[in-house]
């Protein structure tokens, strides 16, 4: 019983400190460094990689690793007046590849990695769509960097940044979806399956198609 309990400790000193460790580290690299992506990218990689290597359960914690990780991220930039963008898409490249490293799915990985984010956006009062938005092209990038389906980890992301949001508010909800439909114009109709029939953005293939068959167009 006392195993268990130093475990269950560890685990989540492990991941509290995942954040504070991201935010020191990006507000070095914003401060000083020239190639700020690739630095933030190698900062959270080894980060992240060593805290789910201390959780042990590379599928239940990165969601919570990945919130803790993107909050620091976004606080690095508030406090150094960074670019938000280039930070925590820097983040979710290095938190995709870093689960590759412990052997973890990766798809599972841009799902929960960007719910993380959208989580994280929220309870710091970040912009959650424009972290949404960054988060889903930083695995686009990292899974192209790692060899993986990049369609397969962008549906993936795309799905995670929906449920995320769909938990928050009817406003982030509608903030993500407009700007995954800008973003990822190719998953028009991924995002549009996800929400409800009356919500689906302009555009896209379900709500075109029923105008294409009207006959009144051809008379006009």
């Amino acid at each position: 019983m006392a195993p268990e309990s130093k475990e269950k400790g560890g685990a989540g000193e492990s991941l509290g400190k995942a954040g504070t460790k991201v935010k020191d580290g990006i507000v070095g690299s914003l401060k000083g460094i020239q190639e700020i992506e690739t630095e933030i990218v190698n900062v959270t990689r080894q980060t992240v990689t060593d805290a789910l290597k201390t959780t042990g359960s590379v599928a239940t914690e990165t969601i919570n690793v990945s919130k803790d990780v993107f909050k620091g991220a976004i606080e690095a930039a508030q406090e150094v007046g960074g670019d938000v963008v280039a930070s925590t898409k820097g983040v979710a490249k290095g938190i995709l590849l870093a689960v590759g490293d412990v052997g973890g799915d990766v798809n599972q990985a841009a799902t929960n990695l960007v719910k993380g984010a959208v989580r994280g956006a929220s309870e710091v009062g970040g912009d959650v769509a424009l972290v949404a938005r960054s988060a889903v092209s930083g695995v686009m990038e990292a899974a192209g960097q790692a060899g993986s389906n990049v369609g397969s980890a962008t549906k993936a992301a795309v799905t995670g940044a929906m449920e995320a949001a769909s938990s928050l508010s009817q406003t982030a909800i509608t903030g993500v979806r407009d700007v995954l439909v800008t973003a990822v114009g190719g998953l028009k109709d991924v995002v549009a399956a996800m929400m409800p029939k009356g919500e689906r953005p302009s555009g896209t293939g379900a709500e075109a198609t029923p105008e294409k068959k009207a006959p009144k167009s051809k008379s006009e």
